[in-house]
């Protein structure tokens, strides 16, 4: 079969048969009418998250998303957990919470060899799968309205759950970077599965991120600045564009060493809460460096007020 026709098939169902070398604008928009908004990763304790509300409000700087306890929420007592809660709806900001421990942890470890972590991170059995089941019903009681998934299996039955009306409606779930998802036809299967936004591989073309916009109707997560251990790469120029072809678009801000592998990972339960409360502080900047270079380059792209329709803000 000539490629042309392989194209012309992927085209039949949906899917481009080639990526947006064009580069469209994106019709697409937020809730409120806004085309991006900001996220801070690694809020991992109270003070982690008191410093990037201060550090906001000093600089006048909207944030929207706080990607929490990457560490792994099992790691905070239940008030921790209603003073988070409390602190981030007081500031309307949405949080992702991080349910976990997750499976690197867990007894089996063919996910932390070489060749193993190419098989993806899963929940592995129904046991782990109740373990992190029971802790975000848990959460969803304290009040939280938003969780980090990366078993397409476990959103599937979160979704379902939803459905069923045994999980609040107002529950949104986004897909984590760790689950792997490259492609169009990735970005329509999770929006099948109950995706409430989701986040592609990080290093992918401005071309092939144009092309997921045009099937997916999720909001895209996207890292603009992220930690060496995954490339260490800082992609602030071409915000403008990412705005204009991805809309509406979270700019993900994640510097540092690395996230949740290696000796060198942030987020950690015994990393100082000091050194992550000035990496929070770090964050909001370079946020406020993101959002001026938009303005510059493309002041139609709207930024979104704080507190911001369809966000999934803690209800404690």
């Amino acid at each position: 079969m000539k490629l042309a026709d392989a194209r012309k098939l992927m085209e039949k169902h949906g899917i481009p048969g080639t990526d947006a070398r064009d580069l469209p604008t994106s019709t697409k928009r937020f809730p409120d009418g806004a085309w991006y908004r900001m996220e801070i990763s690694g809020i991992e304790r109270l003070n982690v998250l008191e410093a990037a509300i201060d550090e906001m409000n000093k600089r006048k700087m909207p944030l929207h998303r706080m990607i929490s306890l990457v560490m792994g929420a099992t790691y905070f007592t239940k008030q921790d957990w209603k003073d988070f809660a409390q602190m981030a709806a007081d500031a309307k900001l949405e949080v992702i919470v991080t349910p976990g421990p997750r499976t690197p942890w867990y007894t089996g470890r063919q996910v932390a060899t070489p060749e193993g972590a190419l098989s993806g991170l899963r929940f592995r059995g129904s046991d782990s799968l109740s373990h992190v089941i029971d802790e975000i019903l848990t959460l969803i009681d304290i009040g939280f309205r938003g969780f980090l998934a990366i078993d397409e299996g476990e959103l599937w039955l979160l979704n379902e759950m939803r459905k069923a009306g045994e999980i609040p409606e107002d529950v949104t779930f986004k897909v984590s970077v760790y689950a792997g998802h490259g492609n169009a036809a990735g970005g329509k299967v999770l929006e099948m599965l109950g995706a409430g936004t989701f986040n592609p591989v990080a290093d992918l073309t401005l071309d092939q991120y144009a092309t997921i916009r045009q099937v997916c109707d999720l909001p895209l997560d996207m890292h603009i600045l992220i930690t060496e251990s995954f490339g260490g790469f800082t992609r602030f120029y071409e915000a403008p564009e990412l705005v204009r072809t991805l809309a509406p678009v979270y700019f993900k801000v994640e510097p540092g060493p690395a996230c949740a592998a290696t000796g060198a990972a942030l987020y950690k339960p015994w990393t100082s809460p000091d050194q992550l409360a000035w990496w929070a502080r770090e964050k909001v900047k370079f946020a406020q460096i993101i959002h001026e270079l938009v303005q510059e380059n493309f002041p139609e792209g709207t930024l979104s007020e704080v507190g911001a329709e369809g966000l999934a803000i803690p209800k404690p």
